[in-house]
């Protein structure tokens, strides 16, 4: 099982993935939009702002917190966060497979596929 550190360092991955495309990509594909991803198997919500610029903002919180709703929740075991930051699942089988979920609005899956 993986462990808060290494979720957090998963997400710091992501974010250089996103940093390492084009700023004029990002700008195009990218809605500033508030983002939590829920890691069950660890009882732990991480919140952050998704914005062309990056990651920003990122927190994390026990489940059981209440918290105001994002715009953007992705739920995940945290190996499987981890294993998505290291390139080691493909982000569209963990999907087809239910192993990530997300719930967002269709303008807004459209253009994260894009970006990832």
């Amino acid at each position: 099982m993986s462990s808060i550190d290494a979720c957090l360092a998963g997400i710091e991955k992501l974010n250089q993935r996103i940093l390492a495309q084009p700023e004029e990509k990002r700008r195009k594909h990218i809605r500033e939009r508030s983002l939590s991803v829920v890691v069950p198997d660890l009882e732990t919500v991480f919140d952050m702002r998704l914005t062309p610029d990056g990651l920003t903002d990122v927190t994390h919180r026990p489940a059981d917190r209440p918290a105001p709703r994002s715009q953007v929740r992705i739920t995940v075991d945290g190996d499987d966060l981890v294993a998505l930051a290291e390139d080691r699942m493909d982000a569209a089988t963990a999907l087809f497979g239910r192993r990530v979920r997300v719930d967002a609005s269709v303008g807004d899956m459209l253009r994260m596929r894009r970006l990832l």
